[in-house]
């Protein structure tokens, strides 16, 4: 038995119909196989890209903190206001900062060591570095002002004219402000004739406070290179890659499904 003409029209919509979905499925999917093509992309870039690390250790090195920004409430690199908090000079930054960029680098993450080489390859890095900082310390090391000298020592005498005005109160007697600028005069007379050694005290007592953070420092620098060796032992990062390549290009080649006609299949049958 024939189709009738109203049947014949129901048929080729449903096929016009049909095709439309497929072509919508297949856009969808080459859209999402795009989608997940760019995310991919952009991991494995991020995952190679030690740009920001390099980024946070200048900025370590610099002596900058992180704080919160009570404006934006975001987080950022707050320059010290203490040169105190300044170790390293503009040289010992840069001296730093350029050796462990020939670590910090996507042909570390990419190579492969074993357990010994990495073990090696640190003892020697950790001593040259050393070596190097220990031998260049006058220009690595940040050196206090005249003027940090001159306001540490301010601080000093004010330290010494408020213990004198304390002890007076403890024994009940009361200093007028002229009291305490004699007070404060005797002060500066006594310290004038070895101002200039007191200076010179103060200067290699920063010195050697900022000596101190040596250690300390070569750690953390040697512990950011040895991270980056550990990522590549026995080829780590290499398989991680590749086995996220795999997967991906096993997502990509998925079969399209197949569209569901139902009653063009009907129609069919009869």
């Amino acid at each position: 038995m024939g189709l009738t003409e109203e049947q014949l029209q129901q048929y080729e919509n449903l096929v016009r119909e049909a095709n439309l979905n497929t072509e919508e499925q297949k856009t969808r999917i080459m859209q999402q196989e795009i989608g997940l093509q760019q995310q991919d992309r952009s991991m494995i870039s991020e995952q190679l890209d030690l740009g920001e690390e390099l980024e946070r250790i200048d900025y370590l090195l610099r002596g900058y903190s992180l704080e919160v920004n009570d404006n934006t409430k975001q987080s950022e690199w707050v320059k010290p206001t203490n040169n105190e908090m300044i170790i390293l000079s503009d040289y010992g930054v840069h001296l730093i900062r350029n050796t462990i960029a020939w670590y910090l680098n996507k042909n570390t993450l990419l190579s492969n060591y074993d357990e010994d080489t990495i073990n090696a390859k640190m003892e020697d890095f950790a001593s040259d570095l050393n070596d190097t900082i220990f031998m260049e310390y006058e220009k690595v090391f940040q050196y206090p002002t005249m003027e940090d000298c001159k306001e540490i020592l301010k601080e000093r005498l004010k330290s010494k004219l408020d213990l004198k005005v304390f002890s007076y109160e403890l024994l009940g007697k009361k200093l007028s402000d002229f009291d305490k600028k004699i007070m404060l005069d005797r002060i500066n007379e006594k310290i004038e004739p070895v101002i200039e050694r007191e200076l010179g005290k103060i200067k290699e007592q920063i010195i050697k406070n900022k000596l101190k953070r040596f250690m300390i420092i070569i750690r953390e620098v040697q512990d950011a290179v040895h991270s980056t060796y550990l990522r590549a032992w026995k080829g780590q990062e290499r398989t991680t890659l590749r086995q996220h390549i795999h997967i991906s290009e096993t997502k990509g080649g998925s079969m399209l499904p197949q569209p569901k006609l139902g009653m063009l299949d009907r129609i069919r049958g009869r």
